[in-house]
């Protein structure tokens, strides 16, 4: 390995990324002797990929970054099975036009993260394109035949889903072969000599190893990460309860960010080396940097920006880091038009005519930030009540405050409560 690209795998590890993984001495010596084919698949059940697949699409990043051909795998076959690692019942079936419209929405979203451009570092592959031709015959004899039913049934997501009430389908346990399959395509193809996936995967992936070494009597390598999990500890994914997606139609650049930066102090650093492209000496100074001022969250921060910036692009990141911060501003007088475009469609919001403005009384409550005229009063002869980042007498008349260019009120009760009034014509 050269000095420009250090040892990989070395890093991999003290990033806390490597679950499970084939001979690890072999596995260093590969990627360290040549330039390799790497191999990630996500199942297009959805027309985003979600937060949980970020680890993979890095990965893959990490290893082009290091000369290395990049191999994410869009699983419109596999797709159409279902996938029942880390599943308790069984996904429902897409058709062939839910299928392609997923899969071409999934391929702009990996062009942000890894280089499509040159099919010498990087190549979207469908594994529909080797399995819809193959006949069963050809998979019983191709495939079928070196694998046993024992080895399939010993696999823990199989037994999960045995020892279940539902079971399983015929459909999902053979899901493990198609996988291997794309393995042994892959190989075939491209070369591909290492296929990654979340430590969920480790049965499926193996199988593809063994495949390969049983039908080409080659070597070939794969490891896992650890989950990543959501606050009750499921999978974090897309059908299973949490979702945050990396497309801006389902989660707003906004909320992505707000992702990030809810990280808790404990969680961090562990994030930050699980998803930053930044050298770990960088992260350490940053880590140090948060704990002298835990409350300042610049750790969550960086991360926020970097993974808003990579997913969405400098501009969106910009603007979600304004519109977050413009919530706790003391004077929102210098906001942007685009940061207050952005949070009137995050926070609550009410449309109001310029002619109506005058008490807040009324505005409070039809925003929803008091629960009654008299709740509202008691606010105000409190000082808890603020527009515009002034903080609003008992006598307050609203027409005298200039609104934010032209058009908007920022309310505010506490510190955290927060509505934005547009003033219509």
């Amino acid at each position: 390995m050269t000095d420009e690209h250090p040892d990989l795998l070395a890093d991999l590890e003290a990033r806390g990324l490597i679950h499970d993984s084939t001979d690890r001495d072999e596995l260093r010596r590969h990627i360290a002797d040549d330039a390799v084919g790497i191999y990630y698949g996500c199942d297009p059940t959805a027309d985003s990929l979600h937060v949980g697949n970020l680890i993979g699409l890095i990965t893959l990043r990490r290893f082009q970054d290091a000369g290395h051909r990049a191999i994410p795998l869009a699983g419109g076959a596999t797709g159409m099975v279902g996938d029942p690692s880390g599943r308790s019942e069984e996904r429902n079936l897409l058709d062939d036009d839910v299928l392609d419209h997923n899969v071409a929405s999934i391929k702009a979203q990996l062009a942000h993260v890894i280089d499509l451009d040159d099919d010498a570092l990087g190549v979207l592959v469908d594994n529909r394109e080797w399995t819809e031709p193959m006949s069963v015959l050809d998979f019983l004899r191709d495939v079928g035949k070196h694998v046993t039913v024992n080895q399939m049934l010993a696999r823990e997501s199989v037994k999960m889903r045995l020892e279940s009430e539902r079971g399983i389908s015929f459909t999902e346990f053979s899901y493990m072969l198609l996988q291997a399959n794309d393995y042994l395509e892959l190989y075939d193809r491209y070369g591909c000599t290492i296929q990654v996936g979340g430590s969920d995967q480790w049965g499926n992936i193996l199988s593809g190893v063994d495949l390969i070494r049983r039908t080409r009597r080659a070597t070939v390598h794969a490891f896992s990460w650890p989950l990543l999990t959501a606050s009750d500890g499921s999978k974090l994914g897309k059908t299973t309860g949490a979702r945050v997606w990396l497309s801006a139609e389902r989660t707003s650049p906004y909320q992505f960010r707000q992702y990030w930066m809810q990280i808790s102090d404990e969680a961090i650093g562990a994030q930050l080396k699980t998803f930053s492209l930044r050298p770990l000496a960088e992260l350490d100074e940053l880590l140090a940097e948060h704990a002298e001022a835990p409350q300042r969250r610049v750790a969550q921060r960086a991360l926020a920006d970097e993974m808003v910036t990579l997913i969405h692009g400098a501009a969106a990141a910009a603007g979600a880091a304004e519109a977050a911060d413009l919530l706790f501003a003391k004077d929102p007088t210098d906001a942007s038009g685009e940061a207050l475009e952005v949070l009137r469609n995050e926070i609550d919001a009410i449309a109001v005519p310029v002619g109506d403005v005058g008490d807040p009384v009324p505005l409070f409550v039809a925003a929803g930030l008091t629960d009654s005229n008299g709740d509202t009063r008691r606010q105000l002869t409190q000082g808890a009540l603020s527009v515009n980042g002034e903080a609003l007498a008992a006598d307050a008349d609203l027409a005298a405050i200039a609104p934010l260019h032209g058009r908007f009120l920022m309310l505010r009760r506490g510190k955290k409560r927060h509505a934005l009034v547009e003033l219509l014509p």
